[in-house]
């Protein structure tokens, strides 16, 4: 017989004595939310303390308050405990008329972004209390374009011993984000008489609308399981090339030694330049640390990094670490950009660095999206069989090639139909590759109460069976 239980003020009724006791919870808070039993904003008992007045393991509180996270009926904040969600509609209130899928979605897999609720607040509050607390006043008036001294210096370190960067503190330039730093890039190839830049086949599309928009024609690299080939090498048809080296971005491969040589060789002898976008080179799981290719040819690349992927896209901070004769047409082109990016930002990350607070960071991050790949291909390997995943060695991201008869647009909107949202391949590509159907799926992004739900959405869409096309055609 069912029991009845008060929790947060309202009374429950669970049956704890069958197999099935995390099911029976869920359902009864599932049931008390909808009502409006639970209000939104209503503080739940913690898992222990729960828990304890039910009888029952600690663990399967903590996997029901997680799966109805995961669902939107609870939110989970650290410090703050579990919680009703106000977005839930109570009886009488008028929905949202945003639909959520659209505006915000529930389950997200989308690439590009790190766990934003991992963001280490307490870690940034101290270090820009310390930071204002001895930075003269004059730090706050107008300065070099270049950046803050502080952090310079501080990235000239950390970048020399994380990733093996070549480069004084004098031949660093930060910037409001690598969406700036590739802007700035292609305006001072277009003002040093450059005509052509080339990208790998699969990249950024917002790299190649820049590149455009600044007058650059774009020449296409294919890619393959070693990374980009330099098939136009000693052709001379392309002035730059703009290369993820470490981790291909979308498709996961490292670029290997062989054609690391054949880039260098290729800018040396016709005094060309390399942008190397070094977007995630801090995380890697299953190989020893690729080294910055800038490290081989510091006359003749452009380091580009970024705060995006190890803190906050909202931390709008990324560096370029120069060849001395490409400091001033940068320097000239930030100046009219927008003069300097913001001073304070600059110092707290500055601080951040010195302090240690980055790479314990750096560290943290690195064990759980690690756990969080494998619990990814745990899942799909048991749940979708057919679905292969790649380019998992390192990186936030991984790729996975569909089951045959699958298309990219019908497991999008499969999966948009579970709350779920996804980006295909075939948009990051510029058209002439025939790589097969694959999604790019961001691991990383998802916060970790939800994370479980997500990828369990995604396991159940790409094992589902293919709709006959007279099904999509409905849609």
């Amino acid at each position: 017989m069912p029991q009845t239980w008060a929790i947060s003020g309202v009374d429950l009724h669970l049956d704890l004595r069958g197999p099935r006791v995390r099911v029976a919870l869920e359902s009864a808070l599932r049931e008390a939310v909808s009502s409006g039993r639970l209000r939104p904003g209503t503080r739940l008992p913690s898992s222990r303390v729960l828990a304890a007045d039910l009888g029952i393991a600690r663990n399967t509180v903590a996997e029901a308050y997680g799966q109805l996270a995961a669902e939107g009926w609870l939110t989970s904040v650290q410090g703050s405990g579990t919680r009703v969600a106000d977005r839930v509609s109570a009886p009488g209130r008028a929905a949202s008329p945003v639909e959520p899928s659209v505006a915000s979605p529930r389950y997200d897999l989308r690439p590009g972004s790190p766990d934003v609720s991992a963001f280490p607040r307490a870690a940034w509050l101290r270090a820009a209390r310390r930071a204002l607390g001895q930075a003269p006043f004059t730090a706050l008036d107008y300065d070099d374009p270049r950046g803050r001294p502080e952090l310079r210096a501080a990235l000239a370190e950390y970048l020399a011993r994380a990733r093996g960067v070549s480069g004084s503190p004098d031949r660093i330039l930060v910037c409001s984000g690598f969406a700036q730093a590739s802007w700035l890039l292609c305006q001072a190839l277009r003002a040093g008489g450059a005509g052509t830049l080339a990208l790998e086949e699969y990249g950024l599309p917002t790299v190649r609308a820049t590149a455009s928009a600044c007058g650059l024609a774009v020449r296409t690299l294919p890619v393959d399981d070693d990374g980009a080939r330099f098939e136009f090498a000693g052709k001379g048809d392309a002035d730059a090339v703009l290369l993820t080296p470490a981790h291909q971005f979308p498709l996961g491969v490292p670029l290997v030694a062989r054609r690391r040589a054949e880039a260098v060789a290729w800018a040396q002898a016709g005094n060309r330049l390399i942008i190397e976008d070094d977007y995630d080179g801090e995380f890697r799981y299953d190989r020893h640390p690729l080294g910055s290719l800038q490290a081989h040819a510091p006359d003749h690349v452009v380091y580009a990094g970024t705060a995006s992927k190890t803190l906050a896209p909202g931390v709008r901070l990324a560096w370029l670490v120069v060849p001395p004769r490409w400091v001033e047409p940068l320097v000239e082109a930030k100046t009219l950009a927008d003069r300097q990016t913001g001073v304070i930002d600059q110092l707290t990350l500055a601080e951040l660095i010195a302090s240690g607070g980055y790479d314990r960071h750096v560290r943290r991050s690195r064990l759980v999206y690690r756990r969080r790949r494998d619990r990814l291909i745990a899942t799909l390997s048991s749940r979708a069989p057919e679905a292969r995943v790649s380019g998992i060695a390192a990186g936030l991201h991984a790729l996975v090639t569909l089951p045959p008869g699958r298309t990219e647009e019908e497991v999008i909107a499969d999966a948009a139909e579970r709350g779920l949202a996804l980006l295909g391949l075939a948009g990051f590509g510029d058209g002439s590759s025939g790589h097969a159907p694959a999604l790019v799926v961001g691991y990383a992004k998802p916060p970790e109460h939800a994370f479980t739900g997500t990828v369990a959405r995604l396991a159940a869409t790409l094992a589902a069976e293919a709709k006959p096309p007279s099904v999509r055609r409905s849609r």
